[in-house]
């Protein structure tokens, strides 16, 4: 396993084109993040060729010092959260500290980025969820902020929200993307789009597999937004929000061709409507589920609709990030071989 931060990021981008299914380890540094947008002109952090895996370390997005105000101890606020809140002066639009980005040898627009999401660790100790003035899904009645410190039990795997309320942990990351159309510019890391970014997809856990339309040369993925949980629609604006560790082994799908992200897990397929609107959300994640069936499963458009509305499911994935996410998922164990074929 290779570690690479700060000076050491120039050998990354020079590593021999000979190197193959290697395995890095990505710090989270003020070298090593970009904070709160997405870009096709962000700098690479590092370079790898396809199928190789990376260990890539994210933190959570709040101020050491409004942790500190919240009751976390000195000594659980993590001295690299300190070090980007001192240093890194290019901020913005969005909030999110993301790691990355990084390169993949030989992707290109048109092409898909398989992400595969092999294990998923908790970083720290505790998660926080809050809300502010204007924001969430209820922003006229809780027209204040109030940030809550909720304690992680890593071996029980739950969370003690409060007394009498423990919920079980399923870590994921709310942001993983790679860049958008050069047109674009930089874009803010809230919003989700057709490079995926901030979906909030709590189906996305360790085992799962996200793809991921190609917008520029080298893909450019990102990962960061770290959730220890999070129910359906994330209503406040925040999940359990934490530092998490992910290890992504990260494919250039040169016959793949896609327009909109889409996932399956180990137990189903998940596609994803993306809109401001949550009716034209979910249109378009019921459309984009047929299609799927259509082209994979062989089915004709009626009837790929009709088994959509008897076996698919429907969630709300997020409703507060200026445009909501809509997953439709049919489960996996219906689609049973054929005696004989």
């Amino acid at each position: 396993m290779r570690i690479f931060s700060g000076a050491a990021l120039f050998a990354v981008l020079c590593w021999p084109v000979f190197a193959q299914h290697a395995q890095y380890e990505l710090k989270a540094t003020p070298e090593t993040v970009t904070w709160g947008y997405y870009s096709a002109s962000a700098k690479p952090v590092l370079r790898i060729h396809s199928g190789d895996t990376v260990v890539m370390h994210t933190l959570l997005t709040s101020s050491p010092k409004a942790l500190a105000a919240a009751g976390v101890p000195a000594n659980q606020i993590q001295e690299s959260l300190r070090e980007i809140f001192a240093q890194v002066k290019d901020r913005g639009p969005g909030g999110h500290i993301l790691t990355g980005p990084v390169y993949v040898d030989g992707a290109e627009p048109g092409d898909v980025l398989e992400v595969r999401i092999e294990s998923i660790h908790l970083a720290i100790p505790y998660a926080y969820n809050g809300f502010a003035p204007g924001l969430g899904f209820l922003p006229n009645e809780y027209p204040y902020g109030r940030m809550k410190i909720i304690p992680l039990d890593a071996r029980q795997m739950v969370a003690h929200f409060g007394p009498g309320i423990e919920i079980p942990l399923h870590p994921f990351f709310g942001s993983m993307g790679d860049a958008p159309p050069p047109a674009a510019g930089r874009i803010s890391s809230a919003p989700p789009w057709m490079h995926a970014g901030n979906l909030d997809n709590r189906l996305l856990v360790a085992g799962s597999t996200l793809y991921i339309p190609i917008n520029a040369p080298g893909a450019l993925f990102w990962a960061g937004d770290g959730h220890a949980g999070q129910g359906d629609g994330e209503v406040d604006i925040t999940a359990m929000e934490t530092s998490l560790v992910g290890t992504f082994q990260l494919i250039d799908r040169k016959d793949m061709h896609l327009l909109w992200p889409r996932a399956e897990t180990p137990a189903a397929y998940i596609s994803m409507g993306i809109n401001a609107d949550l009716q034209k959300a979910t249109k378009m994640a019921v459309r984009q589920m047929i299609a799927f069936l259509e082209r994979k499963k062989h089915l004709s458009r009626d009837d790929a609709y009709m088994l959509c509305s008897v076996a698919g499911n429907l969630h709300v994935s997020e409703v507060v990030d200026g445009n909501d996410v809509v997953s439709m998922v049919v489960p996996k164990r219906i689609f049973v071989e054929q005696k004989g074929k």
